[in-house]
């Protein structure tokens, strides 16, 4: 799961000129396989379609790394490993300096170089990756921003990509790349804090509510938080013990996780469908008593295009607006593809 996260026609530097620099970056973006893409949704002949920003090909120069004085291109450690299934994957990182602090809902890079070894399962490469080539993406992190010491990320394998076939044949104590700064607005200083907070997503999608979860319930708050998230199977269904706890441990929260391939899962005891199909039947309304309004909820969607298409259409008809360049409304979304 790699992506390019930004707002609609306002990049980071706040003009569209490239560097030299920022191109060489670009190109590697434009390059390689992305999988979350990050925008604004726009209102045109009655549809609602998403347009693709540039905020990250201006970040992304932030992010690089310095090699150190041995030519060495990896400054951190992988400390943790859990396999949720064989294609999902949470990993630790920990940096070889201080972890650099971030808001819940940002992204870092990770990397490694083209020499380091695949999964068996990963599909054959088409062409060969230079060896001494650092292949970088961008991942949403999911540990707490009061983590002091590591960085947690959520990932899935993507058998013809570049990077997650090395990333899954990682174990403990293996070297890697990390960048010293995280980026991203897709974090709750978009949302009116005096607003119930409703996170969709679908698969690894789930990553960035992680942190904001992590970091919020960790201390005393009231907000109300309603996470729902959608999946295939119920193996997919990561972080779902750990959410399950905090539901039971804090009333303001609410955890609904729903698979779509009931057949093949007949043993899941909990909600089907698909989660855009979920809202529309009211599940919000009829666990936590609260009318699906942009009066009481700020929305955050994560993951599927189609699901946040399809979802953001539903809630633009109860009155909400997606947010639009630096003009902010209660939709706020990141897309992973």
């Amino acid at each position: 799961m790699s992506f390019v996260p930004g707002a609609l026609g306002f990049p980071a530097s706040g003009g569209f000129g490239l560097s030299a620099r920022t191109k060489q970056g670009v190109d590697e973006i434009r390059a390689a396989p992305l999988n979350i893409r990050t925008g604004s949704i726009l209102l045109a002949g009655g549809f609602l379609t998403t347009a693709i920003a540039h905020l990250t090909l201006n970040l992304l120069p932030m992010l690089e790394a310095t090699h150190v004085a041995d030519g060495s291109r990896y400054n951190a450690t992988v400390i943790y490993r859990e396999m949720v299934n064989p294609h999902l994957m949470i990993l630790r990182v920990k940096p070889d300096e201080d972890l650099f602090p971030f808001k819940p809902g940002q992204f870092a890079v990770l990397g490694l170089l083209g020499a380091e070894p695949r999964v068996p399962e990963a599909c054959p490469e088409e062409a060969p990756v230079p060896p001494d080539k650092l292949i970088r993406r961008p991942y949403s992190m999911a540990s707490s921003s009061l983590e002091p010491t590591y960085a947690e990320f959520y990932l899935t394998l993507v058998s013809s990509g570049e990077l997650t076939p090395r990333l899954f044949a990682l174990r403990p104590g293996q070297r890697l790349f990390l960048s010293r700064k995280a980026c991203g607005l897709f974090t709750l200083d978009r949302a009116r804090p005096d607003r119930a907070v409703l996170l969709v997503a679908t698969g690894t999608g789930l990553a960035p509510y992680m942190s904001m979860l992590r970091t919020l319930l960790s201390r005393h708050t009231d907000r109300q938080f309603v996470v729902l998230h959608g999946a295939r199977y119920s193996w997919d269904l990561g972080y779902r013990a750990e959410l399950e706890s905090l539901a039971r441990l804090r009333p303001n929260l609410v955890y609904l996780p729903s698979i779509t391939r009931t057949t093949e899962d007949p043993g899941f005891v909990g909600l089907t469908g698909r989660v855009q199909t979920l809202l529309q039947k009211g599940i919000v309304e009829q666990t936590t008593g609260l009318p699906l309004s942009p009066e009481h909820f700020e929305v955050f969607l994560c993951g599927n295009p189609g699901m946040i298409r399809e979802t953001a259409e539903l809630l633009v008809q109860r009155g909400f607006r997606p947010d639009q360049g630096k003009e902010i409304g209660n939709i706020h979304f990141e897309e992973y593809w």
